[in-house]
């Protein structure tokens, strides 16, 4: 061990050699990459083909950018996603612009991507027949789901740019042809914002229920003039065509010319070739119909003219077969009258007689005796009816017959209007009965009514003495009713037949 290891007491030890290289945390050194790549790629273009595309719940879409030698992730903001040119989908070559940055947390990096679009007129074209399939699996191109074109329109709805020669074209076409109302929604028809507005129109119009001072359309014709397919893009939108598709209202689509085809013509009740062709889809021509109209009454009055010289035609050949006079018509039928109406009165005096013979002949067989018999041998039933009753039945009869005689005198010797031998009844001076002592009063008119006449007489004050009366008598014991002598038995009868 050298000398130089060795420390005496109160000497300061030496210190130990500077690093010119201090170390990083990884923090650092991945914020400080982060920022040298922002700084180095913050604006940057590239063309690669889509791959991985996912959306998140977010709204950013996260996707991956490949060409045939390697890779790059990207990320869509949400905020971005509507400003694309194009949306996402796996396997289309696109053309975004970004910068470049990194992901500490992975030590990966990736490119922020701001606008995104189509690398080249067949990338577009391949993205739209995708989306043609997907809408058309889905049956939105069905035949079945078109609505029919009115055939005289009264209000036409135009979704269009205000200022180009379109809507001078539809509106100079359709005044030549159907002079009606048009109602004009300006719109953009190229850019971003063009299908939104297209498509806010579409619904605008759909709202209007009619009761209000703008009318609901009959139909709607979406133009635009012609142009690439760049220009035309935005009737590709899939939202234009949903929308289109949903609307109650009927709508021509008229975008480009002849050869152009956007996917609002697949979605659309009818395609025209132009926006001049959709003015003509939409309306009659009104001297067309005036001619028309015309024609139609001149045939009609040469039909019904036709039809009277044939009628008079049969009339003169059926005319020929008749007399030359009408009386000769009628001259056979009113002798025939005549011949029946002589003959009348003899057949209703025969027929008269006949029925009288009839009538004599079948009284005869109904008289008086007929009757008479009919009516004893209904007698004699009865009797024998009224012998076969037994005895105990007769009786019973008799016992029920005596108790309700009893039970009457009883009931009329209790009736107080009818006074019995001994008894009076007190009536007041307006003939109503006094039934009790404090009905009454001194000095009182009453009337006593007895068995045999009525007395007048006047209540005196000495109603509070007690008056002393006799035991009434008692009543005789009544009587036994004599027995009634038993009803003699009718003899029994045979009973004869009517018939």
């Amino acid at each position: 061990m050298s000398d130089d290891s060795y420390i005496f007491e109160g000497e300061t030890p030496p210190e130990p050699p500077r690093d010119n290289n201090p170390p990083l945390s990884i923090s650092d050194l991945s914020f400080a990459l982060k920022r040298t790549l922002e700084d180095r790629f913050g604006h940057v273009r590239l063309r690669g083909e889509i791959s991985k595309v996912n959306r998140h719940a977010s709204g950013h879409i996260y996707l991956t950018l490949k060409d045939d030698k390697a890779a790059l992730d990207g990320v869509v903001w949400k905020g971005s996603v509507r400003g694309l040119g194009v949306q996402p989908e796996t396997g289309l070559e696109v053309i975004v612009t970004g910068k470049i940055t990194s992901y500490p947390a992975r030590s990966s990096y990736q490119m922020v991507i701001e606008s995104m679009e189509a690398a080249g007129a067949g990338a577009l074209l391949a993205q739209l027949e995708r989306l043609k399939a997907r809408l058309r699996d889905e049956g939105l191109f069905e035949p079945s789901r078109k609505v029919a074109i009115p055939s005289f329109p009264a209000v036409i709805g135009v979704i269009t740019s205000p200022t180009g020669a379109v809507i001078r074209d539809i509106l100079h076409r359709i005044s030549d042809r159907w002079p009606c109302r048009v109602l004009v929604w300006p719109v953009v028809v190229q850019g971003d914002a063009a299908a939104a507005q297209v498509s806010a129109a579409i619904r605008g119009f759909d709202a209007i229920d009619g009761t209000g001072p703008i009318p609901r359309p009959d139909l709607l014709i979406v133009a635009r003039g012609g142009g690439s397919v760049e220009d035309l893009w935005s009737f590709n939108d899939e939202g234009l065509a949903r929308t289109v598709a949903a609307a109650s209202i009927p709508i021509i689509s008229a975008v480009g010319h002849e050869t152009d085809t956007t996917l609002i013509d697949f979605v659309s009740d009818r395609r025209a070739p132009t926006p001049t062709g959709a003015a003509e889809m939409a309306t009659p021509v009104l001297a067309e119909l005036r001619f028309g109209l015309t024609d139609l009454d001149q045939r009609l009055n040469r039909a019904g003219a036709r039809l009277l010289s044939d009628r008079r035609t049969r009339l003169m050949a059926v005319a020929r077969g008749l007399p030359a006079r009408p009386e000769d018509l009628l001259a056979l039928a009113r002798q025939r009258l005549d011949h029946a109406s002589s003959r009348l009165g003899s057949a209703l005096h025969r027929n008269t007689g006949l029925h009288e013979r009839r009538l004599v002949a079948i009284e005869g067989r109904f008289g008086r005796g007929l009757l008479d018999r009919a009516i004893e041998r209904r007698g004699d039933r009865l009797a024998a009816t009224s012998a076969r009753l037994s005895p105990p039945m007769r009786r019973r009869l008799d016992r029920a017959e005596d108790r309700l005689a009893g039970l009457a005198r009883a009931l009329n010797s209790l009736n107080p209007k009818t006074p019995k031998p001994g008894f009076a009844r007190i009536d007041d001076a307006e003939g109503r009965m006094i039934t009790s002592a404090a009905a009454l009063s001194a000095g009182q008119s009453v009337s006593l009514v007895f068995p045999d006449g009525a007395r007048g007489a006047r209540i005196d004050g000495g109603g509070d003495q007690p008056v002393e009366t006799a035991p009434a008598p008692r009543p005789a014991p009544a009587r036994p009713a004599p027995p009634k002598p038993p009803r003699p038995k009718a003899a029994p009868t045979d009973q004869g037949d009517l018939f």
